[in-house]
């Protein structure tokens, strides 16, 4: 059943539905707080969370302008 979850989980996942796949994630630590495979990928997905795309720093990484691409270095080291 836990193998059943996870499989969907990262179904969700590969289709970009991350909050849906957390929660899926968060059911299989209910039942099995120690499940490795779920504490791993829910920690990864919580990470990626983290870390938002801002619309104009993608512009800036896109440009062929030499500082547009400085700025975005500087704002990704920040993140």
């Amino acid at each position: 059943m836990t193998s059943d979850k996870l499989t969907k989980a990262l179904i969700y996942e590969s289709q970009g539905l991350i909050n849906d796949a957390l929660e899926i994630y968060k059911e299989i630590l209910k039942i099995e707080p120690t499940n490795k495979d779920a504490l791993v990928s829910m920690q990864r997905l919580i990470n990626l969370n983290d870390i938002k795309i801002d619309k104009d720093m993608l512009k800036l990484f896109l440009s062929d302008k030499k500082e547009d691409i400085e700025k975005f270095k500087r704002w990704l080291v920040e993140i």
